[in-house]
C-alpha cells in the first residue's frame, strides 16, 4: 500500500468512526434452564431470544451498510485490499450468524427440558 492510499484509509475511518460506534455486538439472550423454569420464565426466555435475534439482524445490516460506507469513500483501494476487507466481513457474518443458531439450537433443547418436565 502506498502512502497516499494509507492517508486515504486513516481518513475514512476517522471520517466514518460514528459508524463503528453503531455496530454494537448484542449482548447474548438470557435463556432459562427448562429443566427448572417456570412458564413464564421460558416465555421471557423466548422474548429475550426474540430480541436478541432482532439485534443481530440489525448488527448484520450495520456491519454490512459500514463496510459499504467505507468502501465507496475509499477511492484508492487495491483488488487485494477489497478482497481483504470482503473476507473479513464474511467471517464476522458467518461467526455472528453461527451464534444465532447455537442460540436458537440452545434454546429449542430447553424448551425440550420444560416440556419433558410437564409430562
Amino acid at each position: 500500500m502506498n502512502k497516499t492510499s494509507t492517508i486515504a484509509t486513516v481518513s475514512a475511518l476517522f471520517a466514518l468512526s460514528p459508524f463503528a460506534l453503531g455496530c454494537d455486538y448484542p449482548q447474548r439472550a438470557d435463556i432459562p434452564n427448562g429443566g427448572t423454569a417456570s412458564k413464564d420464565d421460558m416465555l421471557a426466555g423466548q422474548s429475550s431470544v426474540k430480541a436478541y435475534m432482532a439485534a443481530m439482524d440489525e448488527y448484520l445490516r450495520c456491519i454490512e451498510q459500514q463496510e459499504k460506507d467505507l468502501l465507496a469513500e475509499m477511492t484508492d483501494i487495491s483488488e487485494d485490499e477489497r478482497a481483504n476487507r470482503n473476507a473479513a466481513l464474511t467471517k464476522k457474518h458467518n461467526a455472528a450468524v453461527e451464534e444465532m443458531e447455537l442460540i436458537a439450537a440452545r434454546f429449542n433443547e430447553e424448551v425440550r427440558a420444560y416440556k419433558a418436565k410437564a409430562e
